[in-house]
């Protein structure tokens, strides 16, 4: 079947998708509480949409279409607090973060919806790992080819995200010394990774989507799980890298940090993206994982390493007018407070354990953080 053609959409418009854990009130373990929940929620309207996800313990929520950052903050304020609204008549909290600490993946529910259950046909015990948690940007683009022009040029840009949002150093109870542990469980299927370096649409749909169509192996864009993708029914470019953080606040920042970056790099001021940018990307993705806003990048342009959290100051310094433009500076304001100050909640998440020694009580600060904000 042809790739779907591409729908242009208003260029810089953004959309947020939110994975989020459902937690019993009572253990602070998973909840498979989404049907119940997704049932209450279709009594009435929701401020967004809701829908489930691979199991049972989880869901996502999105945005509708927005172009600043008050409007997609108000938006997701409502998502959260009728969530929590509905969560408490029926005793499930929820909560962000990029995995659960001592969830046990064997234990989880596949729910009951005809993709996942063929996913977890095709991938195993691989399907229930991926009881993980994520946050995913959309940005509308005008053409197919500023899509991949905009994916391409964000990889180096991919380091910010990950570490700005990393909220899962636990997993199976234990510190991971990872400040997104989620990342490699993305990591182990086979279509995860970086998109193939192409850059004119007809390329891509011609050529290469129609070569790995004809291998069986994909049958739409869904079946890549790349950190960026381009998702032409919606005319946007989806970038998949970002823990889902605890705060609806973060996020939205999160969000407006990238919808600057593309106000930036349509100005096309920086060189274009060339296949040997991705020659330090593996490395620069594995330090932003493992280390945070305290890894190391390599520029790919100059080949001069700096440490994330410089980086990114530096990128926020040279975003305001653009921010300025779109309306977002209390978002480049919350970026530049994490960077510098606050640090990324993988961090808030330790401290919360150090305090307390229990992954319990670590549940408990995401409950609440998501629960009550900043």
């Amino acid at each position: 079947m042809p790739l779907e053609p591409f729908k242009p959409s208003a260029s810089l418009t953004m959309g947020v998708e939110l994975e989020l854990q459902l937690v019993n009130s009572y253990d602070h373990d998973l909840s498979s509480s989404s049907n119940d929940l997704l049932e209450l929620l279709g009594r009435k309207p929701f401020p967004g949409v809701v829908t489930p996800e691979m199991t049972q313990s989880m869901i996502e929520v999105a945005t509708g279409i927005h172009t600043e950052h008050g409007p997609l903050l108000q938006q997701l304020q409502q998502i959260r607090d009728t969530l929590v609204t509905a969560g408490d008549r029926l005793n499930i909290e929820l909560a962000g973060g990029g995995t659960h600490p001592f969830q046990r993946w064997f234990e989880q529910r596949i729910f009951s919806k005809p993709r996942f259950k063929q996913l977890s046909g095709l991938y195993g015990y691989l399907a229930k790992q991926f009881t993980v948690f994520g946050q995913h940007v959309h940005i509308g683009c005008a053409s197919p080819d500023e899509a991949l022009f905009l994916l391409h040029s964000l990889n180096r840009y991919v380091p910010h995200f990950i570490a700005l949002s990393a909220s899962s150093p636990f997993s199976q109870g234990v510190d991971t010394l990872f400040d997104s542990a989620r990342l490699n469980s993305v990591f182990a299927f086979p279509l995860s990774g970086r998109a193939p370096f192409v850059l004119s649409w007809d390329d891509f749909t011609s050529g290469y989507f129609t070569k790995m169509e004809s291998t069986g192996v994909v049958q739409s864009m869904k079946d890549f799980y790349w950190d960026i993708r381009p998702k032409p029914e919606y005319g946007t470019i989806e970038l998949r890298v970002c823990d889902t953080p605890l705060t609806v606040e973060r996020a939205a920042a999160l969000a407006c940090y990238l919808q600057a970056l593309c106000r930036h790099l349509l100005e096309r001021t920086e060189a274009p993206p060339e296949e040997d940018d991705y020659l330090v990307y593996t490395y620069n993705r594995f330090q932003a994982c493992r280390f945070g806003l305290d890894g190391m990048m390599v520029n790919p342009k100059t080949r001069e390493q700096i440490s994330i959290r410089e980086d990114v100051l530096a990128t926020v310094r040279h975003l305001v007018p653009h921010a300025q433009a779109l309306g977002s500076l209390a978002a480049l304001d919350e970026i530049e407070r994490t960077a510098a100050r606050a640090g990324n909640h993988a961090s808030f998440l330790r401290n919360r354990y150090r305090d307390s020694r229990s992954v319990e009580a670590v549940v408990r600060s995401s409950v609440e953080a998501l629960r009550h904000g900043p």
